[in-house]
């Protein structure tokens, strides 16, 4: 009985309830004559224990020690079970505690000094769970969006520091403990780096196989995209020197000269285009990208814990060799970028730290409403994402996964609901330019005398030459004989042949 909820009690299980509480067997008999079941238990109010007692006056004589004995019983399951009655109803989540204690005589003081208290309540559903989620095609796009105007930024950023990184031969590396204890292992980057590719194709595998994929995939993008532009922000405000003596780093690599471009747009558009070789090899050594200057913080320490994270909060707990993988691989990434000597031992340090940190944050937020709810206001002010891509989430989500078969059934009815998509828009495109001909097919008729036959041939030829796209006529087909003159419209073809008609309708009169 100890693990089942409260609010699906039977009335035999509330009855044992109360003997475990030491209630005394006037009580137990007047719950089972009442047939109050644990849905009943957590509605029960002082109005309603009173009625009890004078229903039962002449019967069972209930002393007022035992009803004593029951409010104070009823007060603390509720109590405890504060989110069944957010579920059931009973209780307004926005004001927790507000719900049950009134109802047992709780002045509204003692009301605002328990709320002020007990914060942290549990999330909307019986049992922490999301009671409702929705895909949210629309908020995943949004969220993706985001992370990809991010990565942008942070391409051109860093091509802004490599500008700015100080001159090695002045400036030589700052002294760090373990940099200056470790040696340096020329391979270790490239292997940092594979490690990266593993966790990031296990975190692939679960977002396939995963339930709720898309609400995952909007977490992830959402929370990339902050971190990644807390990075920017950090490399741009300092500038530390190359942390090891083998990187050859001079701010020739990627300066701009000012004296052969035209103007600051072509120094900008210089920029744009070394930001998207480094967009485009993912800022990875393997694909050939080398950048300096973006030391605080590690964008790689970022990555490797952000997949890690992700893939132990959302795998089931008990796949404890998956997680115990996923941290010795984080663990080991950070180990190689700094025995690569590719950053300072505090870019590290403080990568994972903020990473962590804010993935904490944000699950601890999303996943318990009253934290969420407490102050509305002042999260939206602070965290608008946050608030916009949350606010249908009540709950944890459950790590609930599909099977092979419902996958590829999922994803065959994608495809399908695409092409209906499209044939969908292409047919109203066609409707539209149909009913446009039909118009035009009336106006002929009222302004030309010819025969039905005569105007359903004039409107097939418009229909051949303008069927669903009105603009094909400013292509090739548009163009006459390729020669560059102008695209002859609809209307003028229409005239054309209106005319043709005409003069062979003339012809026929005069033979």
């Amino acid at each position: 009985m100890g693990e089942c909820r409260v609010a699906e009690w039977t009335v035999d299980a509330v009855c044992e309830w109360a003997r475990k509480e030491k209630l005394s067997a006037r009580v137990v008999k007047q719950i089972r004559d009442e047939e109050i079941d644990g849905r009943c238990l957590l509605s029960l109010t002082e109005d309603d224990l009173r009625t009890i007692r004078t229903k039962c006056s002449n019967l069972c004589e209930l002393t007022i020690g035992d009803m004593k004995k029951l409010s104070l019983s009823v007060r603390g399951i509720q109590k405890d079970n504060h989110a069944s009655l957010v579920y059931l109803g009973l209780c307004d989540n926005h004001h927790q505690g507000h719900g049950v204690l009134p109802a047992f005589g709780g002045s509204a003081a003692e009301v605002l000094h328990l709320n002020d208290i007990e914060r942290v309540s549990p999330p909307m559903s019986v049992d922490g769970r999301a009671t409702s989620i929705q895909p949210e095609f629309f908020k995943t796009m949004i969220s993706l969006g985001y992370a990809f105007l991010v990565t942008w930024i942070t391409s051109f950023v860093m091509v802004v520091v490599h500008e700015r990184v100080p001159d090695m031969k002045k400036w030589p590396p700052l002294p760090d403990i373990f940099l200056d204890n470790v040696p340096h292992i020329p391979w270790a980057f490239h292997m940092c780096e594979i490690t990266g590719t593993f966790l990031f194709g296990i975190w692939a595998c679960v977002i396939v196989v995963h339930r709720h994929r898309l609400v995952l995939l909007r977490r992830f993008f959402a929370l990339a995209g902050t971190v990644f532009l807390l990075r920017c922000v950090t490399m741009l405000i300092t500038s530390l020197s190359v942390p090891g003596t083998h990187l050859q780093c001079t701010p020739q690599d990627h300066k701009v000269d000012e004296t052969n471009v035209v103007t600051w747009l072509d120094a900008i558009h210089l920029r744009i285009q070394r930001a998207y070789t480094i967009w485009s090899g993912l800022g990875m050594s393997i694909q050939g990208v080398r950048t300096c200057g973006d030391y605080m913080f590690s964008g790689h320490t970022v990555t490797l814990t952000l997949l890690n994270f992700f893939i132990t909060e959302y795998t089931p707990r008990h796949l404890y060799f998956l997680h115990t993988m996923t941290w010795l691989l984080n663990m080991f990434g950070i180990f190689f970028i700094l025995a690569a000597h590719e950053h300072y031992s505090i870019d590290v340090f403080v990568a994972f730290y903020i990473t962590s940190r804010l993935f904490l944050y944000y699950h601890t937020l999303a996943n318990n409403q009253a934290l969420m709810s407490h102050d509305s206001t002042r999260t939206r002010i602070w965290f608008p994402m946050f608030s916009y891509f949350e606010s249908s989430v009540d709950g944890i989500i459950p790590n609930e996964f599909d099977t092979l078969a419902e996958v590829l059934g999922k994803l065959f009815w994608g495809v399908v609901y695409v092409k209906d998509l499209c044939m969908l828009t292409a047919r109203r495109i066609w409707l539209a330019h149909s009913d446009l001909t039909e118009d035009v097919a009336k106006q002929l008729k009222k302004v030309s005398p010819l025969s039905d036959k005569e105007l359903n041939n004039a409107v097939s030829a418009k229909k051949t030459v303008g069927n669903g796209n009105l603009l094909l006529m400013n292509n090739d087909i548009g163009r006459n004989g390729g020669s560059g003159e102008p695209a002859v419209g609809i209307e003028e073809l229409m005239k054309s042949n209106i005319d043709q008609l005409k003069e062979t309708k003339l012809e026929k009169k005069d033979n």
